[in-house]
């Protein structure tokens, strides 16, 4: 368990991890955030790229399950239209969401992965719960406590810069 608010990897979007990256680091189960990872807060409709690449990973042995904090309804119904397994109220960055989707799919952390937008939830719950962190850039920070947020995130993206798989 380790208190760090930088993450292991960095990229993009989601979109830019692939089976054999993934399998090269050992990653047998990859958590999703969904707001500002999957699809932007104002929608539930993903676009085509991240909707092939939703169906493009779930034909590969990697794991795919949405661990999100949202109580959204919204959530869920995006998660049965893609036969993706979701585990919301998850409470990042506390471990609740995180152990339970371990335990799911008993698998142990170091074969596990988490990836979201947000450094204080995304990348803190991930570290605490020793699974590899990987941040992406929001999809559309569309309001000023967003906005916010991500400034405030800026000098641990900074420190972590060298750690980013994609350009």
């Amino acid at each position: 368990m380790s208190f760090s608010l930088l993450p292991r990897l960095i990229t993009d979007e989601l979109t830019d991890l692939t089976p054999d990256f993934l399998h090269a680091r050992g990653i047998k189960l990859l958590m999703l955030d969904f707001d500002n990872t999957i699809v932007p807060y104002t929608t539930d409709e993903p676009t085509e790229k991240m909707a092939a690449w939703l169906r493009k990973m779930q034909q590969t042995d990697i794991q795919l399950c949405v661990v999100s904090n949202s109580r959204n309804s919204r959530v869920q119904a995006f998660c049965r239209r893609f036969d993706l397994p979701c585990i919301t109220h998850a409470q990042k960055p506390g471990s609740r969401g995180i152990r339970e989707c371990l335990t799911k799919y008993h698998t142990p952390a170091a074969q596990a992965a988490l990836v979201g937008d947000q450094i204080y939830t995304d990348t803190l719950g991930a570290n605490l719960a020793d699974v590899t962190s990987i941040l992406v850039r929001a999809i559309h920070n569309h309001n000023i406590w967003l906005k916010l947020r991500h400034a405030a995130e800026m000098p641990f993206i900074f420190f972590a810069e060298k750690r980013r798989i994609s350009r």
